[in-house]
C-alpha cells in the first residue's frame, strides 16, 4: 500500500517525515508501557499501538518488454509506514466496542503492481508521499456463553482481556477485514510479525471482499462446540472491482462460511478448515471482454462487459504443531476463473506450504525464522485475456505470450530486539511474475521494523 524509489545505483527515498516521528515515539512509548498492562483480565477499556516499517528491493530483472501493470525492471526500491491505535470499551456483559485509527504512508513496489503473490502484505493498492488517515476498522463484537470450561482471553489488540466459556457464540458487526474471522492461520496471516507475501498471509484465491485496503462492512457469525467452529459472514464489495469506495447496503455482497476441526497429533495442537465463499457483483467475463475488443478494435478490458453475475471459490486451510516450537502450514483454494477478479489479486488457482521455528534451540526464544512456497495460477479465459492486452487487479504486461505459474518462496528471519519490537530480515524469490515466463525471476529484499504494546 505505499512507496520510495531507488533507481540504478542511486538512492532516492522519500523520507516519511511526520509518520516516521509518530512510529519512532511508538517505539519509544513499548519499553515504558508496564508489563501489567499485558496481564490484566477482565478489562473494561484498552488501548493498544502499533507500527511497522518495512523496506523492499529487487535488483533488475530480465525484462524483453513490459506494460501497464508489470513490475518495474529496474533496480528498485519502496517503503511502507504506518502506526495504529486500537480502542476497545466493554459495552455490558460479553459486548465490546473497537475503533481502529491508522496513518499510513508509502508505496509498494511499482505501486503496488506486477506480481500477483505481492510481496508486501502491509502494502495497500493506495499509496501516498504524504501521510494519511484511516478508520479501518470499526465494530462491535457480542460473545454468547454456551457452557464448557472456563477459558481466559488474553488481553490483545482488538480483543479485551475476560473470560468466556469453551462453547460460544460470537457475532462481529461493523467494518473490518473478512480475514480477521476467516482463513485464519497461526504460522502465515500477519504480514507485521510473519510471512509478507499476500499468497501467504491469505490464500491467494480467496477473493475477500474488501475495499483497496482489504476492509469493508459487514457481519460474522461464529459457533464453537468442542472441537468444532462454524463461521458466516456477509460483506459488502467495493462500488467497482478494485475500488476505494465500498458498495452500501450490500447491493453487491459476498457471502462466507468456513468449517473447522480442531485436533491434536503427538500431543501438538492442529486445526483443518475447509472454506466456500460466494460473490454477488458486477463482473466482467475475460471472454466477453476479448470478443468486444476485437468486435472494435480495442484492447480487451473488463470494464465493458460488466454484468450481474455469481463469482464462487473455495480453499482449504491446514495448521499443525509439529514441537512446541515448530509448525507446519498448508493452503490450496480455486475460484471461478471465468470472470475478473474483483477485490485481492490476479490469481484463480493457488496452494502454499511452510513453516515455522521459534529459535529456543539456539538460545533465542523470542527470534522465528519462516520459510514456504507458493504457486498460484489463472484460468485459461483469463491466460487469452491477458495475452491480448488486458490489465487485471495487479498484473498485466501488455502482452502474455509465454503462460506460466507464477512461484514465490519466502525465507525470514525475525530477530526480538527489545520486549514488542522485533527486526526482520526477509528474502522472496519469484518466479514467472504476472505469471509471464517471458519477464524475471525476481529477487526482493526486505526488512522490517516492528513494535507493538
Amino acid at each position: 500500500m505505499r512507496d520510495y524509489g531507488i533507481g540504478g545505483v542511486t538512492a532516492c527515498v522519500q523520507p516519511p517525515g511526520a509518520l516516521m516521528r509518530v512510529c519512532v515515539l511508538l517505539f519509544l512509548s513499548i519499553g515504558i508501557v508496564p508489563a501489567a498492562a499485558t496481564e490484566r483480565v477482565a478489562e473494561d477499556w484498552a488501548l493498544h499501538g502499533q507500527s511497522t516499517v518495512i523496506v523492499q528491493y529487487h535488483p533488475a530483472f530480465r525484462s524483453p518488454y513490459r506494460g501497464t501493470n508489470s513490475l518495474d525492471p529496474g533496480s528498485r526500491g519502496n517503503e511502507t509506514v504506518n502506526a495504529t491505535a486500537y480502542l476497545g470499551a466493554r459495552l455490558w456483559d460479553g459486548g465490546e466496542a473497537w475503533a481502529n485509527g491508522e496513518i499510513d504512508q508509502g508505496f509498494g513496489l511499482s505501486n503496488t503492481l506486477g506480481i500477483a503473490a505481492f510481496p508486501n502484505g502491509q502494502g495497500s493498492k493506495v499509496g501516498k508521499s504524504e501521510p494519511y488517515f484511516r478508520l479501518h476498522r470499526l465494530f462491535v463484537r457480542q460473545s454468547f456463553d454456551l457452557g464448557g470450561e472456563e477459558e481466559e482471553l488474553a488481553p490483545a489488540a482488538n480483543q479485551l482481556g475476560a473470560s468466556r466459556t469453551h462453547d460460544n457464540l460470537v457475532i462481529t458487526i461493523g467494518k473490518f477485514s473478512a480475514v480477521d474471522v476467516f482463513d485464519t492461520n497461526s504460522y502465515a496471516h500477519d504480514p507485521a510479525n510473519d510471512f509478507l507475501n499476500w499468497a501467504l498471509i491469505d490464500t491467494g484465491s480467496f477473493d475477500y471482499a474488501a475495499d483497496a485496503w482489504g476492509y469493508s462492512y459487514g457481519a460474522a457469525l461464529e459457533w464453537n462446540s468442542g472441537d468444532w467452529s462454524v463461521r458466516g459472514g456477509l460483506f459488502n464489495l467495493s462500488r467497482i472491482p478494485n475500488g476505494t469506495e465500498l458498495t452500501r447496503g450490500f447491493g453487491q455482497y459476498q457471502l462466507d462460511a468456513e468449517l473447522e476441526r480442531r485436533f491434536q497429533i503427538f500431543a501438538q495442537g492442529g486445526k483443518a478448515k475447509i472454506l466456500g465463499f460466494a460473490s454477488r457483483g458486477n463482473f466482467g467475463a475475460y471472454k466477453d471482454a476479448v470478443a468486444f475488443g476485437l468486435a472494435h478494435g480495442l484492447l480487451p478490458d473488463t470494464a465493458s462487459v460488466r454484468r450481474g453475475s455469481f463469482r464462487p471459490g473455495v480453499a482449504g486451510n491446514l495448521e499443525q504443531g509439529i514441537t512446541e516450537d515448530l509448525g507446519v502450514f498448508l493452503r490450496a483454494g480455486l475460484t471461478d476463473g471465468s470472470r475478473e477478479a474483483d477485490e485481492f489479486t490476479d490469481i484463480d488457482n493457488s496452494v502454499a506450504a511452510g513453516l515455522s521455528l521459534k529459535g529456543t534451540s539456539w538460545a533465542r526464544g523470542g527470534d522465528t525464522v519462516g520459510l514456504a512456497f507458493e504457486s498460484g495460477g489463472i484460468s485459461v479465459a483469463a491466460q487469452h485475456y491477458f495475452a491480448a492486452g488486458g490489465l487485471g487487479v495487479l498484473v498485466g504486461d501488455g502482452r502474455l505470450a509465454h503462460y506460466a505459474r507464477e512461484h514465490v518462496v519466502e525465507a525470514y528471519y525475525s530477530l526480538a530486539l527489545i520486549s514488542g519490537v522485533d527486526l526482520t530480515a526477509d528474502y522472496q524469490f519469484v518466479a514467472n511474475p504476472a505469471h509471464n515466463s517471458d519477464r524475471g525471476p525476481v529477487s526482493v529484499l526486505g526488512l522490517r521494523l516492528h513494535g507493538q504494546f
